[in-house]
């Protein structure tokens, strides 16, 4: 079995948008422990993909264009397969999260997700299967299910407030072009130094890139842009 005896965890990324599929490819290649073994946009492509290679775990995008995610969760389960489920969704409905808890499903992601939320679900994950032998009682087995289950949300940097940060990423991703900091200052309500520092984390986090803008008179100012793709959001 993957995953002992330093065998890689083997990753399928079933995600119907090509760059995102891309983005999640290369963030699981990031993860030590871990190796993606393929990708697949559509629930038909994931269903060959399981018959032509070994895999331990899916990360499954619930919204294909042919089926539900926790459908084909459904379907595979029937079939013998037996591969876990890290289920990828912008649905926040707690009867979807239920229903996939007797699918296999061992983790939900919220879109849209940095490097970070994903390399945090899937060390824990990785925790989870490496618990192996007798239990020695109640607390152990609560310990074991407890590494699958994240606390809050990743503290941001000192001074940040995750308010400030939604209302930044949002001015950015609804730009058509990129923006200064001076720009999202204007637009958000705060001065540019501290505009520059949650770009700059944004930027940290792969959701955001930056470039020099130039033609100006002076020093070229940064552009900053919204990443598309690499966290997709329904």
């Amino acid at each position: 079995m993957s995953g002992m005896a330093g065998e890689p965890i083997r990753v399928l990324v079933v995600e119907d948008d090509p760059v995102a599929a891309d983005a999640h490819v290369m963030y699981v290649g990031r993860v030590p422990g871990f190796v993606a073994v393929g990708k697949a946009h559509t629930g038909a492509e994931a269903r060959r993909a399981l018959e032509r290679t070994p895999v331990d775990l899916l990360l499954l995008d619930l919204h294909l264009p042919d089926v539900h995610g926790l459908q084909l969760a459904r379907s595979l389960r029937a079939g013998g397969h037996h591969a876990d489920v890290i289920a990828v969704t912008s649905a926040r409905d707690l009867a979807v999260v239920r229903e996939g808890v007797s699918l296999g499903v061992v983790q939900y992601v919220l879109k849209p997700f940095t490097f970070a939320t994903l390399r945090d679900r899937l060390v824990r994950y990785a925790e989870f299967r490496a618990a192996v032998g007798e239990a020695s009682g109640q607390a152990e087995v609560d310990r074991a299910l407890a590494t699958l289950r994240a606390p809050g949300p990743a503290a941001l940097p000192k001074g940040l407030s995750a308010p400030t940060l939604e209302r930044v990423t949002v001015t950015l991703r609804d730009a058509d072009e990129g923006l200064t900091a001076a720009g999202v200052a204007e637009a958000v309500g705060i001065s540019r130094i501290t505009a520059r520092r949650y770009l700059e984390h944004l930027v940290d986090a792969g959701r955001a890139a930056r470039r020099p803008q130039y033609g100006t008179v002076g020093r070229p100012e940064l552009q900053y842009r919204w990443v598309r793709g690499a966290e997709k959001g329904r």
